[in-house]
């Protein structure tokens, strides 16, 4: 009687045991390039590894400006260096990324978006610094063309200004007592030619006026932004804000009302004197 023996392994169309093939190895999750934390600015922030950074900036290449040098990595941060800027050139504003296939949204794969969001607000992140960087050479670059000879004006203001502190102070001398119309007359020119030389300083604190004031939002101050022009001793310099002149109305007050007060005080002061000694009337 036969018997069937079973086999330890079916046989292939050859007639042959099949094997069966060893499992596949399984891949390893590759870690994420870019990481959405959720907890930056605008309630999302980024992780991103080195390999990741290399892929960011490997994408920005055709978007990267010919101004830009070196790119600094921090652990929180990212800083450029650029070119130095003249700030007569256009002003540096992020390009349009949405057309490009590496960087544009819409992708479904999660890290994907996240690289790409990561990519374009580091773009952002640049231009807004370079921007930053031009708008102070823009500054810079106004005022160089303004404040021509506003160092001599100040200086003529200055030595007319003592001119007359002096004039009016040697009235209350002894001696100012034997020739007192004389030495009236010498506070009276005085006056006028203190009030001149204010009128003339203003004229040109009024143009450096507007230029501070158009470029209200630059990051250097004032005194910054006119001593890198070439003016250090400006921090000296009397300017009061652009609509002052314009209307007497805004923080701080021009030279000639400063003069004007000066003068009215001056002329009450004196005519006091004459009514109270008797060398006036009225």
């Amino acid at each position: 009687m036969a018997h069937t023996l079973p086999l330890r392994a079916p046989l292939d169309d050859n007639g042959l045991p099949r094997t069966t093939p060893p499992p596949a190895d399984v891949p390893l999750p590759v870690p994420a390039l870019v990481t959405e934390t959720g907890t930056g600015l605008g309630g999302r922030g980024y992780e991103i590894t080195p390999a990741g950074m290399d892929e960011i900036f490997a994408r920005l290449r055709p978007h990267l400006p010919t101004y830009l040098k070196a790119v600094h990595h921090h652990r929180y941060s990212i800083q450029y260096e650029f070119a130095t800027f003249t700030g007569r050139e256009k002003e540096p504003s992020t390009p349009d990324v949405y057309t490009d296939p590496k960087l544009a949204c819409g992708s479904d794969d999660e890290a994907e978006r996240a690289l790409r969001k990561a990519a374009r607000r580091i773009l952002v992140d640049l231009y807004r610094q370079a921007s930053q960087r031009w708008q102070d050479a823009a500054y810079v670059a106004d005022l160089k063309e303004t404040v021509g000879d506003a160092s001599t004006r100040w200086q003529a203001y200055e030595r007319e200004i003592k001119a007359l502190e002096s004039a009016y102070a040697y009235l209350r001398t002894p001696e100012a007592a034997a020739e007192w119309p004389s030495a009236l007359s010498r506070m009276v020119d005085a006056q006028d030619r203190a009030m001149a030389a204010a009128s003339a300083f203003d004229d040109r604190a009024w143009e450096i006026a507007r230029v501070h004031e158009t470029h209200l939002y630059a990051d250097l101050g004032h005194d910054a932004a006119l001593e890198r022009a070439g003016y250090p001793e400006a921090k000296d310099w009397d300017i009061a804000s652009a609509d002052t002149y314009a209307s007497s109305w805004g923080p701080g007050v021009p030279l000639t009302e400063q003069v004007r007060r000066l003068i009215t005080d001056q002329d009450t002061h004196v005519a006091k004197v004459g009514r109270l000694s008797g060398t006036t009337t009225g």
